[in-house]
């Protein structure tokens, strides 16, 4: 019998996480000659917690980030759909979502473009991470996080469960970084 698509995608994802979570401490760093953009991570007293970087690959957007500050534990993370990012950072939208799909690679009609593994924010509150946004894009077209409006990038306070709509019941949003090139 064959394995449901939402759970190898699901595996897929917590296994990128989970390696990008051993990074060792490096920064975000881009592979030469690949398109790239950033997003300068704030939390709502506007302090900086970090930069995250996009990198273009032949399959979708490779994410890097190395952050600081964040409170301990789980922290779902999310690509949303709009570039921008007032407190409490619901400015920033719901979730980029080119494809029209439902939320979590738990909902067999999921998933949206914007969702990524579950960050685990370590007790130093020092993360360095790695993980894979598939099908999104730099370059011009309809799953470019370039659209008319930007996007941002979003930490939650809690995790996401990758099944409830329309967010993962991931609760407040703590941080949030306008991707730019």
């Amino acid at each position: 019998m064959a394995t449901p698509l939402p759970v190898l995608a699901l595996t897929l994802l917590l296994a990128l996480g989970a390696a990008a979570q051993s990074t060792g401490g490096k920064s975000p760093a881009e592979p030469e000659g690949r398109s790239a953009a950033t997003a300068v991570m704030h939390d709502r007293q506007g302090r900086s917690v970090g930069v995250v970087a996009l990198t273009e690959t032949p399959g979708g957007l490779l994410v890097r980030g190395s952050l600081q500050g964040l409170p301990a534990g789980p922290h779902a993370i999310h690509l949303h759909e709009t570039g921008k990012c007032e407190p409490p950072f619901t400015s920033a939208g719901g979730h980029f979502n080119p494809a029209h799909r439902t939320h979590g690679v738990l909902d067999p009609g999921g998933m949206h473009g914007g969702d990524l593994p579950n960050l685990v924010v370590p007790a130093s509150g020092k993360l360095d991470f790695e993980t894979f946004a598939p099908g999104l894009t730099l370059a011009p077209g309809p799953s470019s996080v370039f659209d008319a409006d930007g996007t941002a990038i979003v930490i939650h306070a809690k995790r996401d469960d990758y099944r409830t709509q329309p967010a993962g019941d991931a609760g407040d949003r703590i941080a949030c970084g306008i991707v730019a090139r």
